[in-house]
């Protein structure tokens, strides 16, 4: 028996989810920590061709994974790049380095990432909401905007 408070199942469909575009990146948010109870985080996002999805970064709160669906994920990690294809996956566990992009001219990335523990969804909800705004993305916005999720730009 364990302490921990049930959870009730949760059901998402393949259209469900929370959409947001961040920095020319799609992403579809299925599971966040209130359908979770706190316990991790879900989404897949889509990079489209030529596209950087995120500048090498290091996370001092949270884990991610990611698991490639289809196209080609390029990874920066402190040992340099990789190119991750469909089913490859990658841990950037807290401190660990790690960016991505997508390298091809004509093939957008599909992937899921799993953030535990959940809340880093809410990093992406604020560079949208900063571009519905009107607002530029800078380096230096972008790295005050991860720095309130105890996350590192480099």
């Amino acid at each position: 028996m364990t302490d921990e408070p049930s959870v009730p199942a949760v059901v998402v469909r393949a259209a469900d989810g929370e959409p947001i575009s961040a920095a020319g990146v799609r992403h579809l948010f299925k599971l966040t920590g209130e359908h979770t109870g706190g316990r991790f985080g879900l989404e897949e996002f889509t990079v489209p061709p030529a596209t950087l999805g995120a500048r090498p970064h290091v996370h001092r709160a949270h884990d991610e994974y990611f698991y490639v669906l289809s196209g080609e994920l390029t990874v920066a990690t402190e040992n340099g790049e990789i190119v991750l294809g469909p089913s490859d996956l990658v841990a950037a566990c807290r401190g660990s380095v790690h960016g991505f992009r997508n390298a091809s001219d004509d093939t957008p990335v599909r992937a899921l990432c799993m953030y535990t523990p959940p809340g880093y969804e809410q990093y992406f909800r604020d560079v949208h909401a900063a571009v519905a705004a009107g607002t530029e993305l800078t380096v230096d916005l972008l790295s005050e905007l991860r720095g309130r999720y105890e996350t590192d730009s480099l």
